[in-house]
């Protein structure tokens, strides 16, 4: 049985010296996550169902995409994706390639979040006003951009 698939654009921004980020190096890295989809759905075993795993920096998306039983039909996209806008190009490739797609938004409170982030490594710490400008502008996600159904889990 093949291995879960779970896609993450901050993957793409590993460096042997741990995680750096600029604008540019973001953009790339987005567009190879975008890449790295396309290639996962051609390998996986139909049929394919597209989860974008979303919320703020710090919200346990990762954590949870790891306690879901391995399905080879899942393709687990996971990233902070506050608005429609960031999910329409998922969404776009995923309908394309005539998949299923859904979101779970893992719903967490900001205090919450902000703690979890400073237990991470150096490296992968957000900007704490990164997380509180993320979560200024989170947009539930909603069947109404193209999901098949949409789950929203407490992330608490």
């Amino acid at each position: 049985m093949p291995d879960a698939v779970s896609i993450n654009p901050d993957d793409f921004l590993e460096t042997a010296d741990g995680r750096v980020w600029t604008p540019e190096r973001n953009a790339a890295a987005w567009q190879a996550a975008y890449a790295a989809l396309e290639e996962a759905i051609g390998r996986t075993p139909p049929p394919v169902r597209v989860v974008i795993v979303c919320g703020i920096q710090g919200a346990g998306k990762s954590t949870w995409i790891a306690a879901r039983p391995p399905s080879p039909s899942t393709i687990h996209v996971d990233a902070a994706l506050p608005g429609a806008r960031h999910r329409a190009p998922i969404i776009a490739i995923a309908r394309r390639l005539g998949c299923a797609v859904d979101a779970v938004w893992i719903d967490t409170p900001v205090d919450v979040a902000i703690a979890r982030n400073a237990a991470r490594p150096a490296d992968k710490v957000v900007p704490v006003a990164a997380i509180r400008s993320v979560a200024a502008q989170f947009e539930a996600p909603a069947v109404a951009e193209g999901f098949d159904g949409v789950a929203i889990h407490p992330g608490e």
